[in-house]
Formats: C-alpha cells, structure tokens, sequence
C-alpha cells in the first residue's frame, strides 16, 4: 500500500506543505505547517492510509516528523 507523505517546505519564503505534487498554505511558522500536515495525516491514517509527515532541511536532506501506520524503519537492506 502506497504511504501519504505530507512534506514541509519553505517554498518561496514561505511554509507550506507539499503533498502529491501541490503546496498548500502558506502558514506563519513551521511549526504551524507541521501541525497541520500531522493533523491531515493522522485523518489519513484514520481513513486505512499509512501517512508521514517528512520535513524539509536547510541541507535540503529529509527528516521524518511523524508516521501513521506501519514504520519500514530500519528498511529493509
């Protein structure tokens, strides 16, 4: 089953989240788009979807925030 990933970016100076290709927002702080992109998430995971939430770095690496569902960490190698 395909995983949800709800990304926070600083897109255009502004955070937002992406998610299958669109940004949504913009939101004041980051920490404003993290708490909406675990709240969408977690609605997913509700609904039967595994859903992340995965945030954006300055070294423009990605971190997990938050995970629904099952967690392949470590994968799978």
């Amino acid at each position: 089953m395909e995983r949800l990933q709800y990304v926070v970016v600083l897109h255009e100076g502004q955070w937002k989240i992406s998610f299958r290709g669109e940004h949504f927002g913009p939101y004041s702080t980051q920490k404003d788009a993290i708490r909406k992109a675990v709240d969408a998430a977690h609605e997913s995971g509700r609904s039967g979807r595994d859903a992340q939430v995965l945030i954006q770095g300055a070294n423009h690496q990605f971190r997990t925030e938050w995970t629904y569902g099952h967690d392949p960490y470590p994968p799978k190698g």
